[in-house]
């Protein structure tokens, strides 16, 4: 029998947990009688190249292009051969006797960053603590063979991404194309081979790849490429963020070698629509918000209105079929908030469509996945939260919202207390005055440990500048309410946002220094501001006193743009102190440090008190 569907997460994506698009989109086809499998090509390619026999042939590749960096792992290669299996086992699995076995002397080899380890890591008393160091010198041992494959063999290869440079900023499919002929490496055979398994074993009609990301665009090229050549009846869709973002005014007819359809946005009513066109049962001119080539043209089919799926009525992600087993933990960062993103697994799930805030100036706040906002109940939620627990074994959940809705996390967590459901939680979210410290404790009782929110730029005229709706005081103070329900929280941090002063990224840093010391925020990332063409910045940028520079679009991809910023600051120069100084932070380290110390040349004095974080906990919330 023929599947209809294969549904493909190509690499890379995060390594220790599902890719939620495929689960959300099985779901939905089983539902209106479309047989569909899924695949992670992502897992499944990553733990086909980290074996004994694979970096053999690694090894081999290398020697045979003569390439010589890292010269310290190629000598010691039968120590890394011998050792890999065992580690990338114990990564998945994560038992204490092989724990034991992976700290034992001579057991891994010491190569360029496990010589660096740091050896001040206080580790947790007990299995934890050994579990926990054994996995990060686990981590620091793949990363190694990693950064071996990345110089000798295909330099394209990373963690969470391949070729990522390529497809960022492609304004033209000039370099696309021209990668697309080169010899496939090593890696990318790899993935063929089980690509090709796949198709022989499901016979589709149609494969999809989703590309969240620029660094998945090449690999599901590739993938594509070789779908064309060798199995020429089958068709091939592209959908995803990376489309959604990019490809919205997509020109160029050479993408339409390698693919049949890519479509925008939520993609159950576009792929429901081609899968019924592919099979004759509806004309080309029904297809919805999917490009397709006539007449070498891209022509874009949108049939109106749209089909539409509301959030609350979609049904519950199905992940089953997905090779839980194969996922790996990792523990680069011992911060535990840093962690949550490369240790353990989680279930991704939605609690509402797109944002309710949808203002902020830097956002795709006109884009579908931003602006149409939509909610369902509680009830809902809790039932899709009990069968994805039956169907996966996994009792984690990470609620992977723009902002998750302050009215429904309440009513979510009481529906979890009051019908006994035991769940382990963390979400994105606005730190807005709703979160009280009543509202957090409730919260922490229905199983949340961390969320996410974007601080941005911590200076309140920039604040306001964009629109975030909050001020650093409300900041301080909802960050603190989670901190003493013992919820972690992550900020994001922004600079160089239009006419953002060099003062003000310095009492920026100032702020975040003060917020860690007071145990307001555990985690934090900073991002430097780009501008992009569907946010209001990027429409109206005159507004904000920056002049678009670039880049000229040459009928592939837009989304980011380069920008001059006559009022601002280079902020380019300020890249490595801010992140030396977070990293201290994260560590627990360096807040007696002036923030001069961070920076290798002269910067302004912090006009902030010392005690400002302090004095916004103090003072009383009228």
């Amino acid at each position: 029998m023929h599947t209809k569907i294969l549904f493909i997460t190509p690499p890379f994506t995060q390594l220790n947990t599902a890719y939620p698009a495929s689960a959300y989109l099985k779901g939905f086809m089983q539902q209106h009688g479309v047989s569909f499998a899924h695949c992670d090509l992502s897992i499944e390619l990553f733990t086909s190249i980290f074996t004994g026999e694979f970096l053999r042939a690694i090894f081999k590749e290398a020697a045979d292009l003569k390439n010589h960096f890292f010269p310290e792992v190629s000598y010691k290669k039968e120590h890394y051969i011998k050792s890999v299996d065992v580690v990338i086992s114990f990564l998945q699995k994560q038992d204490i006797k092989t724990a034991h076995k992976i700290l034992a002397p001579q057991f891994l080899p010491v190569g360029h960053r496990l010589s660096k380890a740091n050896t001040d890591i206080k580790w947790e008393a007990g299995e934890e603590g050994i579990i926990d160091k054994a996995k990060h010198y686990g981590t620091l041992f793949i990363e190694e063979i990693g950064d071996f494959i990345q110089a000798n063999v295909d330099e394209f290869f990373a963690f969470t991404k391949y070729a990522e440079q390529i497809a960022t900023s492609a304004s033209s499919f000039d370099h696309l194309d021209e990668v697309l002929t080169y010899q496939p490496t090593l890696i990318e055979d790899e993935m063929i081979n089980i690509l090709e398994e796949k198709i022989e074993k499901h016979t589709p009609l149609l494969v999809c790849f989703t590309i969240p990301f620029p660094g998945n665009l090449v690999a599901a090229l590739r993938c594509s490429q070789f779908i064309k050549q060798f199995f020429p009846t089958i068709k091939v869709a592209f959908g995803g963020g990376y489309c959604n973002t990019e490809l919205r005014s997509l020109k160029d007819p050479r993408i339409f070698d390698y693919v049949d359809f890519i479509s925008l946005d939520d993609g159950e009513g576009p792929l429901l629509k081609i899968i019924n066109f592919i099979e004759g049962n509806v004309d080309v001119n029904e297809l919805e918000r999917t490009f397709i080539l006539e007449n070498n043209e891209v022509v874009y089919k949108n049939k109106l209105p749209n089909t539409i799926y509301h959030h609350s009525k979609l049904p519950t992600p199905d992940y089953s079929g997905l090779p839980f087993e194969k996922y790996v933990s990792f523990l680069d960062v011992v911060n535990p908030m840093h962690r949550m993103w490369t240790d353990a697994r989680w279930n991704k799930l939605t609690i509402s469509h797109g944002c309710y805030w949808k203002q902020c100036s830097f956002c795709d706040v006109n884009l579908d996945y931003i602006g149409n906002y939509q909610n369902t109940t509680e009830n809902d939620l809790v039932n899709k939260i009990e069968k994805i627990v039956k169907d996966t074994g996994i009792s984690g959940f990470h609620f992977v919202d723009e902002a998750a809705p302050p009215k429904m996390l309440r009513a979510l967590s009481n529906a979890l207390l009051e019908r006994k459901v035991r769940i382990t939680w963390w979400t994105n979210i606005r730190f807005e005055k709703t979160f009280s410290f009543e509202l957090c404790e409730l919260m922490a009782k229905a199983g949340c440990i961390a969320v996410t929110g974007g601080l941005e730029v911590a200076s309140d005229r920039l604040l306001a500048k964009m629109k975030k709706g909050v001020d650093i005081a409300q900041v301080t103070r909802v960050t603190h309410n989670f901190s003493q329900n013992n919820i972690m929280v992550h900020a994001y941090l922004m600079y160089g946002f239009p006419t953002q002063t060099e003062q003000e990224t310095i009492d920026s840093l100032e702020v975040v220094r003060q917020l860690f010391e007071k145990k307001c925020i555990q985690s934090a990332f900073w991002h430097q501001f780009t501008t992009t063409v569907h946010s209001p910045i990027g429409k109206n940028p005159a507004e904000f006193g920056i002049k678009i520079t670039g880049p000229e679009f040459k009928g592939f991809a837009q989304n980011d743009l380069t920008h001059k910023d006559p009022q601002g600051a280079k902020h380019t120069k300020y890249t490595k102190g801010l992140n030396l100084a977070l990293h201290n932070y994260l560590n627990n380290a360096g807040f007696e440090k002036d923030v001069q110390h961070w920076f290798d040349f002269p910067i302004p004095s912090v006009t902030h008190s010392k005690n400002l974080i302090e004095s916004f906990l103090s003072a009383e919330v009228v």
